[in-house]
């Protein structure tokens, strides 16, 4: 006896769609970060003050992530969606400090 198995389509109409929903809840969910990466030119008060007039951090918060960066060659330095995080990211990088959004 055969068996009749049901496979439902999809219209392209509904799977472009579903892609596109996808891309966008990656982009906006609140679990990027942007990582700030060691590069052995910057001094610590430049790294500081960047992170202090780009992220907001307060100087302790700053200083901690200055040295996380130092030693241990990256740090994640904000958390947030990728529309939040992208202009951090771009002005870091205006001051020649690497970073990424993860």
């Amino acid at each position: 006896m055969q068996k009749s198995f049901f496979i439902p389509v999809m219209s392209k109409k509904e799977k472009t769609y579903n892609a596109e929903k996808e891309i966008t809840d990656v982009l906006n969910s609140n679990n990027k970060h942007l990582i700030l990466y060691n590069d052995d030119y910057h001094t610590f008060d430049y790294v500081i003050d960047a992170l202090i007039d780009i992220c907001k951090h307060e100087e302790e918060q700053a200083v901690q992530c200055t040295y996380l960066v130092h030693y241990k060659g990256k740090a994640d330095v904000k958390k947030g969606s990728y529309s939040f995080l992208k202009p951090m990211m771009t002005q870091l990088r205006k001051r020649d400090l690497k970073a990424t959004i993860e």
